[in-house]
């Protein structure tokens, strides 16, 4: 049987962000894995690129039998109303299940207290202590790289869709690291550049 990965996802979500890790492990994967995603209500969702999408489940609906949880970074993960993915984001981390974010999303991770014993990453360490506040104090453990996995959670910048797909596909086990290391190499450095598997 496939184990669930969610993926969250708001109104004017980055889409370009998803689609390299659900792509991948949806190759690489072998039917592993079952890609669903959730939202604030179970109506269309629409990325910044225009893709409507009728999300899987609503935060009542979620599903207890899932292997991981990843938050797409968007334009709305500030708004008001994002508060209640807090509780699911604090369950995944207390239940030790892999828990990632990127862009904005990485941010939002810190607003829900999970960044403090974890290294991690995000756009812009006085942006996240900024809107984080008082949740988050884990600035020492802060790293400008482009992606961070620190145990069970997943943490990159908006301009590391690749890193964060690779990091989240290692932390899976979807595959060999070689074939991973592959898979990344191939999409980060072009057909012409990346070293080519040894037949």
């Amino acid at each position: 049987m496939s184990k669930k990965i969610l993926f969250v996802i708001l109104q004017q979500y980055a889409d370009w962000e998803s689609a390299y890790i659900t792509s991948a492990i949806t190759m690489l994967g072998q039917g592993q894995y079952d890609i669903k995603t959730v939202s604030l209500s179970k109506d269309y969702v629409q990325s910044i690129g225009g893709f409507r999408v009728l999300p899987d489940y609503d935060l009542l609906s979620v599903p207890e039998d899932y292997e991981a949880l990843i938050l797409i970074g968007g334009m709305t993960w500030r708004n008001q109303n994002t508060q209640p993915i807090k509780t699911l984001v604090e369950d995944c981390y207390k239940k030790g299940k892999i828990l990632g974010g990127i862009c904005d999303a990485s941010a939002f991770l810190g607003t829900a207290g999970v960044l403090n014993e974890v290294m991690h990453t995000s756009n812009d360490i006085n942006d996240l202590k900024q809107w984080a506040g008082t949740a988050y104090n884990g600035e020492t453990k802060y790293i400008c790289h482009q992606a961070v996995r620190d145990k069970n959670v997943i943490t990159a910048n908006g301009t590391a869709p690749l890193e964060f797909a690779k990091e989240i596909l290692l932390a899976l086990d979807v595959a060999s690291e070689e074939k991973i290391s592959e898979w990344y190499n191939f999409h980060k450095l072009g057909l012409y550049t990346a070293p080519m598997p040894k037949m």
